[in-house]
């Protein structure tokens, strides 16, 4: 087995609170990015603005130079963007490190519920990234993330379209590649903590309800467009959907009490 590959420890990325919940092995990190529809990316927007910006991108870990590497080797971090979005434009402008930017994923999977509202949680799974962002001006890598994103959504779901796009598509789209020089990850896992002081006194506990409502996204039944000619629902998106909601419920019901996945999760 190789050597667990983690990103250094700095004033950005160590986690104080709760240490234990936290690891910076390159894999579980890239795997919340990967797995999440949605990527929150902050950004200074103006030296004169006290407000830093906040977006809701599309993104994916991967590697043009090493397309073949494993999420558990280091990687770049490709977004999607207009291509006259503020944070294109910044990173169009900025020097030839790039824009600093902050990459943060969530995903929550279960409310835990306690016998006082103080110890009330979540079982979640986060990840933040820090890098720096420059604009992908080659063509090949363009196309690269592309797919890349696209078949995030949906797993070969750009071998199943209109390709490539053309040149008015690809104009109107942008790409940033965000080198990545740190990260952390963070989940809590379990049960209820409740406090010993609590968990003796019986006229609490024989009439509050504690456990975890386990929480999972669930994809609902495809929905042909009024334009669609094709008669079945694609086996590329049938089994994806079916499979995707039996993984997520399993993993949000196995986490709830302790049943945690391999580190090669990619959850």
């Amino acid at each position: 087995m190789g050597k667990t590959l983690v990103y250094p420890k700095t004033s950005s990325n160590t986690v104080n609170r709760y240490k234990d919940r936290a690891t910076y092995d390159l894999g579980p990190i890239h795997s919340i990015i990967n797995s999440s529809p949605v990527l929150h990316v902050s950004f200074s927007p103006d030296p004169n603005d006290p407000f830093p910006a906040i977006l809701p991108m599309l993104g994916q870990m991967g590697s043009f130079e090493y397309p073949s590497a494993d999420i558990n080797e280091p990687l770049d971090c490709y977004l999607h963007g207009y291509v006259s979005s503020r944070i294109i434009n910044l990173s169009r402008s900025s020097d030839s490190e790039g824009l600093p930017v902050c990459i943060a994923a969530t995903k929550i999977d279960g409310f835990v519920l306690t016998l006082t509202p103080n110890s009330h949680s979540y079982n979640y799974r986060s990840a933040v990234l820090h890098g720096y962002a420059t604009l992908v001006t080659d063509a090949q890598e363009k196309m690269y993330a592309m797919k890349l994103m696209t078949d995030s959504v949906i797993p070969n779901r750009w071998d199943n379209t209109r390709v490539p796009p053309d040149n008015a598509e690809m104009s109107s789209t942008s790409i940033l590649r965000v080198k990545i020089v740190d990260g952390s990850r963070k989940n809590r896992t379990g049960g209820p903590s409740d406090e010993k002081k609590d968990t003796q006194r019986s006229e609490l506990t024989e009439n509050i309800w504690t456990g975890v409502v386990p929480v999972y996204e669930t994809f609902g039944e495809p929905i042909p467009s009024p334009s669609n000619k094709v008669k079945e629902v694609p086996e590329h998106i049938r089994s994806y959907v079916d499979s995707t909601n039996e993984s997520n419920r399993a993993y949000a019901e196995n986490v709830a009490v302790n049943k945690l996945p391999s580190k090669s999760d990619t959850n």
